[in-house]
């Protein structure tokens, strides 16, 4: 008679056993690696921002000493103060900063979503080749259009002004154009079916459908808009000459140019670089939902 091995009886009522899972060591291997990279790039990253920190709560004679102190000895606060009402106006070039992004914002998402819905829902010859066209203009760097825009602007007295800076906006910027083109792209059509049927017109459903939908993409637009207002330096460097309506760059380029007490300066960029920090935190998740361009609407 041969041996057997009965299994243990079951009891009723009661679910099956699992099977025990066995680790996968590769790919615990393979995540402990990516961490460990990723830790350091951050940690590389994360020096420069580190020192900036560091040099801008310090005294003038400890800005840079030698040998190297790394921690915070002998920190004060007082180089805030004195750089931003000391010796530039940062109170007015923060208005005008503030006045300058909040306009390119609202043009951006405006003139950008307009042209996108239009690119992705509508049928007409051309369409393709006007695209390619639009997207060619990523090509171009700013400065090889700087001379003509600065002496169109000069012609219709625009110079000193926020116009130059905010104007081109509300006719679209190529790269949030290409963006949320992609997004509605792929959201469904018949939203769009159904509005028609019910009798609304185009820019109704591009108004009361299509950007409600395209919140995560307006988010990450609405970002980069800002980002790339806040850091501007070429343009307000050449079409804003006068003191009142500078920007906040400008007036960081214009303490460096005082003196050369590096504690100030830096002093002054923690705070022009803090109000992007803390915008991106608070979107983060629309940022990240609008850069992935991930289906239009889920469930």
């Amino acid at each position: 008679m041969s041996a057997s091995n009965p299994s243990a009886p079951s009891i009723p009522g009661t679910p099956p056993a699992t099977p025990r899972r066995r680790v996968r060591w590769p790919k615990v291997r393979e995540a402990v690696l990516v961490f460990a990279a990723l830790t350091v790039v951050s940690a590389i990253l994360f020096v420069p921002i580190y020192l900036i920190l560091l040099i801008s709560v310090r005294p003038p004679e400890r800005a840079f000493v030698y040998p190297p102190d790394l921690w915070f000895t002998m920190s004060t606060l007082a180089n805030y103060p004195r750089a931003l009402f000391d010796y530039i106006p940062f109170g007015l070039f923060l208005r005008n900063t503030m006045i300058i992004a909040v306009l390119v914002i609202i043009g951006d998402l405006l003139s950008c979503s307009l042209v996108a819905y239009g690119f992705a829902r509508f049928r007409f010859p051309g369409r393709d080749i006007l695209f390619m066209v639009l997207l060619s203009t990523l090509m171009l760097p700013f400065i090889v259009r700087l001379v003509p825009l600065f002496i169109f602007f000069q012609r219709i007295d625009w110079i000193n002004t926020f116009y130059p800076l905010v104007a081109p906006a509300f006719f679209g910027t190529p790269l949030f154009i290409f963006l949320m083109r992609q997004f509605l792209s792929t959201s469904p059509a018949y939203l769009a079916d159904a509005a028609r049927i019910d009798g609304a017109n185009e820019l109704g459903i591009w108004w009361r459908i299509m950007l409600p939908l395209s919140k995560p993409v307006l988010f990450a637009v609405a970002i980069f808009a800002f980002q790339s207002t806040w850091n501007d330096f070429l343009a307000p460097l050449v079409f804003l000459q006068r003191e009142e309506v500078k920007t906040v760059i400008l007036g960081l380029y214009g303490l460096m140019g005082m003196f050369v007490e590096w504690n100030l300066v830096m002093a002054g960029v923690v705070v022009a670089v803090l109000p992007m920090v803390i915008l991106f935190f608070i979107f983060q998740r629309y940022f990240v939902q609008g850069i992935s361009l991930g289906g239009g609407i889920k469930g």
